[in-house]
């Protein structure tokens, strides 16, 4: 019973707020973020609560915010954005991740579709990318990247295979940044899987993943798996007081409490291993002096249709 529950909470947190890879690529590259930096208003939109769905399916927008609090994150960017399928009768699970450098409608122009939540908060952000996929969405989660660090200290660590030597430093960075993990085989504590996550290239750009950010998000969702298949362990079922401090201490959601007790009674039926997992079509850009990720919108039509198809409007 223990272990069921512990499992039911962990896929919660996953399902509905945990992985939260902290990508961070302002930090490695001094380079123009946005056409235009937006002057977020003074006061976010109060969303309505969302009606739950009459199916056992949700799907909901996991966004990682550029703040360690995730109470004050207004006006702040996302650094992640990832859309999230669960279906509560099969167990099955899809995950698209967006890059943040995304080129979008946001707030009536052309922007990077990161900068929405600065300029309104969690409902401009699921409009924004509404507006990418052409989906109809109601429910977020949003996290902040100190959760990472909490959840892996909690359960005393996570065992991964570092694919290269990871070295960078910065120390401009508020807090300093300094990057040191080995290639291999390593348990990494909340700092480093924090940075193992975080890692983009080194200083001279000589050690990186070949294949950018695809590559690097690959590298995130087997972190994410990973991280569920050790916390789900004897010798951390004590430790599930914790992990709830964690997660209430980190997570904000409009998903109900209903919806989340719908989730937990699924728990048993997810196969992480049979996660489905993809990234938004397309490559990096300049349009003008600056970067973007250009979406191929044929081939994002024919995976969202795949993935999230049920959810585009009629």
């Amino acid at each position: 019973m223990k272990k069921l529950f512990i499992t039911v909470f962990l896929v919660s947190i996953v399902v509905f707020g945990l992985f939260y890879s902290f990508l961070g690529d302002a930090i490695f590259e001094d380079e123009p973020v946005s056409a235009e930096t937006p002057s977020p208003s003074d006061e976010e939109p109060v969303a309505e609560e969302p009606a739950e769905p009459e199916n056992n399916d949700i799907i909901f927008l996991l966004m990682g915010v550029d703040a360690k609090d995730v109470a004050k994150s207004k006006g702040t960017r996302t650094d992640t954005l990832m859309l999230t399928r669960v279906n509560l009768d099969s167990g099955k699970i899809s995950i698209m991740s967006i890059p943040r450098d995304t080129r979008t409608t946001v707030n009536g122009k052309k922007d990077k579709i990161n900068a929405a939540h600065a300029y309104g908060g969690a409902e401009a952000a699921l409009e924004a990318v509404e507006e990418l996929l052409g989906l109809d969405l109601e429910y977020y989660v949003k996290v902040d990247y100190q959760i990472v660090q909490d959840v892996v200290n909690a359960i005393g660590g996570v065992t991964v295979e570092v694919p290269f030597n990871m070295r960078y430093n910065d120390p401009t960075a508020d807090p300093p940044l300094k990057i040191n993990i080995d290639k291999g085989l390593q348990t990494l504590d909340g700092k480093n899987a924090h940075d193992f996550l975080r890692f983009r290239h080194n200083n001279d750009m000589t050690v990186g993943y070949p294949d950018g950010d695809v590559g690097r998000t690959k590298t995130q969702q087997y972190f994410m798996k990973e991280l569920v298949k050790q916390t789900i362990t004897p010798k951390n079922l004590l430790k599930l007081p914790k992990l709830v401090e964690t997660f209430f201490d980190n997570v904000e959601t409009n998903i109900t409490l209903n919806l989340m007790l719908k989730g937990a009674l699924a728990a048993n039926k997810i196969d992480v291993e049979a996660m489905e997992t993809a990234t938004l079509p397309g490559a990096g850009g300049y349009i003008g002096e600056v970067s973007y990720f250009l979406h191929d919108a044929e081939a994002t039509d024919q995976l969202v249709k795949s993935m999230f198809g049920d959810y585009s409007p009629e």
